[in-house]
């Protein structure tokens, strides 16, 4: 069983960054992909960043630009810098690891992300 373990979030001003990070207790090489989603009050789910690969990485249109997103299979580490913040970026955001093979997609708990104007 895989536990992922989000860090990072915090309260930050309009333009301000953050940079969340993920833990996995167990090989993110043995995931087909790896993603970063939120969830803001009363509104779905929402993936914002998808890493298929080492390097490919597909945000989602509204981030694009400002997020960047990579991981280091080496260390079960997965990261995403969320810059110049604005106030429809307010969620928790979530980690997550896809086996395909296993039919299973791992969550952490979430970390909050809160802008102030």
């Amino acid at each position: 069983q895989v536990q992922l373990v989000e860090s990072g979030g915090g309260l930050v001003q309009a333009g301000g960054s953050l940079r969340l990070s993920c833990s996995a207790s167990g090989s993110f090489s043995s995931m087909d992909a790896l993603g970063w989603y939120r969830q803001a009050p009363g509104k779905a789910r929402e993936s914002v960043a998808t890493l298929t690969g080492v390097v490919l990485v597909n945000y989602l249109d509204s981030v694009k630009g400002r997020f960047t997103s990579s991981s280091d299979n080496a260390m079960n580490m997965m990261y995403i810098t969320v810059n110049n913040l604005k106030p429809e970026d307010p969620a928790v955001y979530y980690c997550s690891g896809k086996r395909t093979d296993l039919g299973t997609v791992y969550w952490g708990q979430g970390t909050q992300v809160t802008v102030s104007s």
